[in-house]
């Protein structure tokens, strides 16, 4: 590593240093015959002191004295840098640095690791460790593509827990060190009292002076306790104006008694708490400095007297950028620089003529305009905030893992938790939200703005089946009369307001009078809930806006906060959130209803519950395994703990020829794992209604094996798999002839009234040809034997058992008594009528039977002779629904605040019935039958009390009272051929499961560590 040639020089001046004490008395500059004799150091106060001001004087000293003049001017100058701009641009600025030997730069729009690559050049090339700086309000996202983007100031101001904002401002600090990073400019503390502030806006936390200066107070510790400076901005306060600085000067006509009590409140507080910097504003203040057209910045009443002088502030102070058309238009570089240094800043900041800039100082001194000695006193102050920010130690930035380290899991779960508790709900008519009933709605989601399916509808998909329709800002007459009328169909409208204008200067957000019409007559005609997702005060050029059933603040749009807004809707999270502003005469500071999460899934990370990301990545590594060995083309993961998701991703593809991807949205063949999701299903709720006993015979419940020998089975023997039953009967062999060719009265190629069953494509079943089914069930005989032996059969009878009992058919009974009231609404027998099959995932290459790939049909032979419905295999549907009905039955029978199974139903169900015997099985459900054996049906730290399921197609599902949690793995494992079976093998449906215990041991362990210490 090359090292700095300062270090050297501080090495040498270090070790004289040593040896004698007088080194500092005898060091001569350029510009004195002998050092300035050392005065007793103020006492430091930590408690209000900027933090730099206890720097480590040998090294500020050694530095010092190792400048010239000019280069101490240059200590005080900043230039700016962009990594997405050409490698000219990058010399350019190489060439300034050795130069001049500039103090610092200031990095704009780029990319992380070019950023890194270019500060390690500057730094190395550099007579003295740079001082890198960042604006990034809301992270470094806010300047560079690839890393995290926390909310806005004005998002985290409807906050009510200063401690997640503190953190916050901690991570990014984390983040900025790992970048190289030593100064933020950052936090926002103008009190933004103007709602049509055209700079400010979105940016501060509040109009409430209280409110901003303690959510920045947070921010600002939590920077600087990781050794990075905030800076207070924007000096005396900018949130007031209607004139843009970048564009031009903003004039503040104020009392002096205003500016003192709203607008320097927050920064006298924050200096008061140890505030490290300040960056003045380009502002016309006349109350403070009357001289016309002259900036705050370029204010010696200003920045001497009043910031300095009367607020005895200490830190350094920088200027706003000084190519700013605030200031820049009424002076060239270089003049507006030395004038903002005679004003008394400390750093300049954006200096865009260096060789001018110093010229232009080195002549204010000789005219007497300043003295060295200021000039001194500053770079002494710039070189104790480098001491302070690490620069006497400084090291390159390793940009191996530097993306990823900057989004880090931390990270993102916080900036989760921030926008969830920033997220305002601001009407809740009839307490509508959370939503508590499914099954009786027709929702349509509605996207205004837009034209292209938003991340809010996909999160409200999630939850219930919802119909998708956009608005878009240029529709014409004709469009909004047919979606006025298609809309009249639903009996809720959830509407989102999507791509608006951010900046309040645009004055109606990009909201046309045709969007606000429509949406006004919306309201007024249906219940309508609406989510604004863009900047708080759009709300006020929403007409009629607070009419609606619900209205929900979001303050920006990113997938992040749609997501969580759907969230809310259904009451995934609940609404904490309060409005930091007043937007309008229905939207007032400090509004915002709560509501209660926990309603049903939230989608969240392994963080919310407790559990490292990181502890879940051998999840991917077993998925992706078993994809590389083809023992699955594809599969969908989801885990789920407490309530809330907080794994779900999608694998590989639907075949081997790689060509359609899976997504969470895929509906896979469930196999056996419908015995538990249909035939189950609907014993436990019958159970729970006194219609269903399982110590009553299948004879009772099935008056057709009356005469049988399986007239008086038990159910408690059928469901642990322990009547005698055969295992199966390979239906289908009884329709093919020796030839071959299927018998007459069997199949025909096209449906008919008679023929009206779809098996397969260009395959339909005689429509009684499930009497000849049952009959051979019927007469099939009993195992010699008693004991366990897996069977379908009973399952295959279940639908009749359950029409039987209810009166109404199978599917029906399921969608509407359970499936839609708990919203798993993909859960569905013969998929290919409702789903497109780009969206079903297909099985296997039937090479004996059906002779095609099964696609949109069932798999089990069975199950499709059956026209595709059965209780045993047939049932098709995402991970995502599939966790619904598995955590309905964690929760022992509600889900989404109903009780769908009786209570203790399920708890029932799910214990072991006959484990003395040797029979591991629940009522239905499988158990681990050893628990703890590496190569079980469970994973191998799944409790005895877990149960769950497995399906033939690679499906796998288990839940686990003990630990709060839903596992389901779907896969396609029999693609192309069921002779494929490496998945069992491998043990990956399991070992996925492993990997979660293991996670939960650690964590736990972890914790029972810290307790101790």
């Amino acid at each position: 590593m090359k090292k700095h040639p300062f270090l050297t020089l501080a090495f040498i001046l270090l070790s004289m240093l040593a040896t004698s004490n007088l080194l500092a008395q005898t060091k001569r500059s350029k510009t004195q015959k002998t050092a300035p004799k050392k005065v007793a150091a103020p006492v430091f106060n930590s408690e209000t002191d900027p933090p730099f001001l206890n720097a480590d004087p040998h090294w500020v000293d050694s530095v010092f004295y190792s400048l010239t003049p000019d280069e101490r001017i240059a200590q005080l100058i900043m230039i700016p840098v962009y990594s997405n701009k050409n490698q000219a641009h990058i010399d350019s600025i190489s060439n300034l640095i050795t130069t001049y030997k500039v103090g610092g730069l200031i990095f704009f729009q780029g990319g992380p690791v070019r950023q890194a690559k270019m500060t390690n050049r500057y730094q190395r090339e550099s007579k003295v460790p740079l001082m890198v700086t960042l604006d990034g309000e809301w992270g470094l996202g806010m300047r560079l593509d690839s890393t995290m983007r926390f909310p806005y100031q004005m998002a985290l101001g409807g906050l009510e827990d200063e401690k997640l904002i503190y953190e916050m401002g901690a991570e990014i600090a984390r983040q900025c060190k790992r970048m190289g990073i030593h100064v933020n400019f950052a936090p926002v503390v103008d009190v933004n009292n103007n709602a049509n502030n055209p700079v400010i806006g979105f940016r501060s936390f509040s109009e409430d002076k209280y409110n901003v200066t303690k959510k920045s107070l947070a921010y600002m510790k939590g920077m600087q306790d990781q050794h990075v400076l905030a800076s207070a901005k924007h000096f005396p306060g900018h949130g007031d104006t209607n004139v843009d600085s970048h564009l031009g000067l903003p004039l503040l006509d104020f009392s002096r008694n205003r500016l003192d009590s709203t607008e320097l409140y927050p920064f006298r507080e924050l200096m008061a708490h140890g505030l490290g910097s300040v960056m003045v504003a380009h502002m016309n203040i006349p109350v403070l400095d009357n001289t016309p057209n002259l900036a705050s910045t370029l204010s010696k009443p200003i920045v001497t007297d009043l910031l300095k002088g009367e607020l005895g502030f200490k830190g350094l102070v920088f200027t706003d950028a000084l190519n700013m058309q605030g200031v820049a238009k009424f002076y060239p570089p270089g003049v507006v620089d030395v004038k903002a240094l005679l004003a008394g800043n400390d750093v300049l900041l954006n200096t865009m003529d260096v060789k001018t800039t110093i010229q232009e100082i080195k002549k204010a001194i000789k005219n007497k305009e300043i003295t060295q000695a200021e000039i001194d006193a500053r770079c002494r102050k710039v070189l104790a905030a480098k001491q302070w920010v690490g620069l006497d130690k400084w090291q390159p930035i390793e940009t191996e893992h530097l993306v990823a380290d900057l989004n880090n899991p931390h990270a993102q779960y916080l900036n989760h938790r921030l926008v969830e508790e920033s997220v305002t709900l601001l009407r809740n008519k009839q307490n509508i939200l959370p939503i508590q009933t499914l099954d009786t709605l027709k929702v349509a989601a509605l996207a205004i703005g837009t034209t292209a399916e938003t991340d809010f509808q996909r999160g409200l998909a999630r939850y219930t089946n919802v119909t998708n329709f956009y608005l878009a800002p240029n529709a014409t007459i004709a469009e909004l009369a047919l979606l006025q009328q298609q809309l009249k169909n639903y009996n809720l409208v959830i509407a989102g307001v999507h791509k608006l204008q951010l900046k309040a200067g645009s004055g109606t957000f990009g909201i046309t009078p045709e969007m606000n019409l429509f949406l006004k007559d919306l309201i007024l005609a249906q219940p309508t809930l609406v989510a604004d997702f863009g900047n708080v005060y759009s709300l006020a050029k929403l007409e009629g806006i607070d009419k609606a059933a619900a209205v929900i603040a979001t303050y920006q749009e990113n997938s992040l906060t749609q997501d969580l807004a759907s969230q809310l809707i259904f009451g995934g999270i609940g609404a904490k959130g309060k409005l930091p502003v007043t937007v309008s005469n229905a939207f007032k500071y400090g509004d915002g209803l709560t509501t209660n999460g926990g309603l049903r899934f939230a989608y969240t990370t392994p963080e919310a519950v407790g559990l490292k990301s990181e502890d879940l990545t051998g999840i991917d590594s077993l998925v992706a395994q078993a994809i590389a060995e083809q023992a699955t083309p594809g599969a969908q993961v989801l885990v789920a703990k407490d309530g809330k998701v907080i794994y779900y991703k999608s694998f590989g593809y639907h075949t081997y020829d790689n060509q359609v991807p899976v997504q969470n949205t895929d509906l896979y063949d469930m196999a056996s794992v419908t015995k538990i999701s249909t035939s189950l299903a609907a014993f436990m709720k019958l159970k729970g209604e006194g219609r269903f006993d399982v110590d009553q015979t299948l004879g009772h419940y099935l008056p057709l094996m009356e005469g049988s020998n399986k007239e008086n089975l038990k159910y408690r023997d059928i469901l642990t798999h322990q009547a005698r039953l055969k295992a199966w009967i390979p239906f289908w062999k009884e329709t093919v002839k020796e030839n071959g060719k299927f018998k007459r009265h069997t199949f025909k190629a096209d449906s008919s009234a008679h023929y009206p069953l779809k098996v397969a494509n260009n395959l339909y079943i005689h429509r009684k040809y499930a009497d000849k089914i049952y009959e051979q069930i019927k007469e099939s005989p009993l195992n010699d034997k008693p004991g366990y032996v897996y069977s379908d059969l009973s399952f295959i009878l279940a639908p009749l058992v359950v029409q039987n009992i209810t009166g109404v058919g199978f599917e029906t009974y399921l969608k509407e008594n359970i499936y839609e009231p708990i919203g798993a609404t993909t859960l569905t027998f013969n998929p290919y009528k409702q789903y497109p099959l780009s969206r079903i995932v297909p099985t296997e290459v039937d090479t004996l039977f059906r002779k095609q790939l099964l696609h949109g049909t069932v798999h089990d032979e069975g199950a499709a002779m059956l026209g595709g419905l059965s209780g045993h295999a047939g049932l098709f549907g995402d991970a995502n629904d599939l966790a619904k009905l598995m955590q309905l039955y964690l929760n022992d029978g509600t889900y989404g605040g109903k009780r769908i199974i009786a209570d203790h139903t399920v708890s029932e169900f799910s214990k072991c019935q006959f484990c003395a015997q040797g029979n591991y099985r629940a009522l239905g459900f499988d158990r681990p039958a050893k628990p703890g054996e590496p190569n079980g049906n469970a994973a191998p730290s799944a409790p005895a009390e877990s149960f769950g399921h497995s399906g033939f197609t690679g499906t796998y599902t288990w839940i686990d009272p003990t630990n709060k949690l839903v596992y389901v793995f779907l896969s396609n494992r029999v693609n192309p051929t069921r002779e494929n079976n490496k998945l069992s093998k491998l043990n990956t449906r399991t070992q996925v499961l492993e990997v979660v215990y293991k996670a939960l041991k650690k964590a736990d362990q972890q914790r029972k560590a810290l307790s101790i210490e």
